[in-house]
């Protein structure tokens, strides 16, 4: 396992990291004693960094149990931010709700520190400064050894580089942006700015949800579609790009699932991938592929298909920012009639 710098942080990380959305009972696999058992399979492989979330349902409990007697050799990552219930202040980035999720993923994953601790994503309300203010906190409490964002527009993560600069506070040190054969966007602004920040990235949806492993083919039904939370599976001009893909791994010798994540963490300004493996037969199909490098001819190749910096579709979890989702904002005289 080669592993590499989580941008400035001095940790080191491997180029897969263990995604644990599926490990959640309610939405991947039922059993938390095989998810158990994946969680240690990765890591005897090498994979050496999980990331989870407090939204993730049972999640960070079932990681929790798996890293007892292994902690201290794992870089374990949470996040906040995302509502977890029905009051209105359990959610967001305020010193309010940070400082009790924090205790909650704590307690959860029965650890007494968090290695990488990330706003789920961007909270409008929230000043950045505020969020800043209690990340800080919380590493000079020994709590938290450093803080990443998710979903993060390029422009809100050079004001929060700025912002912590001016007030002297813990700078925002990774950033997690969807990224993938079919999802390129972030090559545009996001990937150079952490480059230019000295940020690592992991990047999340790499086989864009299961697109990207072949599993779903235009004009056949597939169970992946059924899925309440992936309704892009049903964008069939994602779904005829994804087969374009398909064929071209089988023609470099590939599976499908391997020329996606070699061309990920191909990226310079990938630190790593995270993989949600929910059975032991997709963690052991992930690590056929780990070693595989891509020739600059296939590079060129994918190049076509989907150019540099463009986005085929999105995943239903990306983030929107409030100027795309609220009309108010994009409409100067909005519910105002005309005088004349």
């Amino acid at each position: 396992m080669q592993y590499r710098s989580l941008g400035r942080t001095g940790i080191k990380v491997s180029p897969y990291g263990l995604g644990a959305l599926m490990f959640a009972t309610s939405v991947g696999n039922p059993d938390p004693a095989d998810s158990v058992r994946v969680i240690h399979k990765a890591l005897d492989a090498g994979i050496n960094l999980i990331d989870t979330a407090d939204a993730y349902a049972d999640s960070e409990e079932i990681v929790g149990r798996a890293l007892k007697g292994r902690r201290e050799h794992v870089v374990l990552a949470t996040k906040c931010g995302r509502p977890v219930g029905e009051d209105p202040n359990q959610q967001g980035a305020s010193r309010r709700w940070i400082t009790t999720a924090v205790e909650n993923s704590l307690r959860r994953l029965q650890t007494d520190h968090i290695d990488l601790y990330q706003i789920h994503r961007p909270d409008p309300d929230t000043d950045v400064e505020e969020t800043l203010s209690v990340l800080t906190d919380l590493v000079r409490a020994g709590k938290v050894r450093a803080i990443g964002t998710s979903g993060m527009p390029a422009s809100d993560m050079v004001a929060a580089q700025w912002a912590a600069e001016r007030r002297a506070l813990v700078r925002f040190r990774t950033e997690q942006p969807a990224y993938s054969l079919l999802n390129r966007g972030a090559e545009r602004e996001v990937l150079p700015v952490a480059q230019r920040y000295g940020m690592g990235t992991l990047v999340w949806g790499p086989l864009a949800q299961g697109l990207l492993t072949g599993r779903v083919r235009a004009g056949e039904a597939n169970g992946l579609r059924r899925a309440k939370f992936l309704r892009h599976l049903n964008d069939e001009h994602r779904i005829e790009t994804a087969g374009r893909f398909a064929a071209l791994a089988q023609e470099a010798g590939l599976a499908p699932a391997q020329l996606a994540l070699a061309f990920v963490i191909a990226h310079p300004g990938v630190t790593s991938a995270l993989v949600g493996a929910r059975t032991m037969s997709h963690l052991d199909a992930l690590l056929a592929g780990l070693d595989v490098a891509l020739t600059d001819d296939l590079l060129d190749r994918i190049d076509a298909i989907v150019p540099p910096g463009t986005d085929v579709g999105a995943l239903d979890q990306s983030y929107a920012p409030p100027p795309l989702t609220v009309p108010g904002l994009r409409r100067r005289f909005l519910g105002e009639r005309s005088a004349a």
